[in-house]
């Protein structure tokens, strides 16, 4: 089984010069959790990816420093307030560049293993330099245990 039996085709995608409120409405949406980053010119291109972690990072930046000592603890409330500002911030400030890819030709379990390796839960599917589609492990273990069970 190859990647292109299990991927999912015409995803959802965002720009870089996206804000981060679009970007994260498209993944709250459409209950996902990453979106290919596309080039502005050339929809086809990808240059990025982000995840609903990313766009919450800029809200405690240095989250562990304070979680330890009640000396410099967080203001919460002041965190939230600044939601506002970070919505505004552009796609291109958090986003992942050149983000692992597979191609569709790729073995399903060797694209399972990379997305191991690096702790990803879904990975852009790139065919000839254009974005195909996105696997995530989902969709992978439909394929492997329901499909081919």
């Amino acid at each position: 089984m190859i990647v292109s039996d299990v991927m999912s085709r015409g995803c959802l995608t965002c720009t870089s010069g996206d804000t981060l409120h679009d970007a994260t409405q498209k993944m709250v949406m459409r209950r996902c959790g990453s979106l290919p980053v596309v080039d502005d010119e050339d929809d086809a291109k990808l240059i990025g990816i982000i995840t609903i972690r990313d766009t919450m990072l800029p809200l405690y930046p240095n989250f562990g420093e304070y979680i330890h000592d009640a000396k410099s603890a967080r203001d919460f409330e002041e965190m939230e307030d600044n939601y506002k500002r970070v919505m505004c911030m552009k796609v291109n400030e958090v986003m992942t560049p050149n983000p692992m890819t597979v191609d569709p030709d790729m073995p399903v379990l060797k694209a399972a293993s990379f997305m191991g390796l690096k702790n990803l839960r879904r990975i852009p599917v790139v065919d000839d330099g254009k974005l195909a589609g996105i696997v995530s492990i989902g969709d992978i273990n439909r394929g492997m245990f329901i499909e081919l069970g």
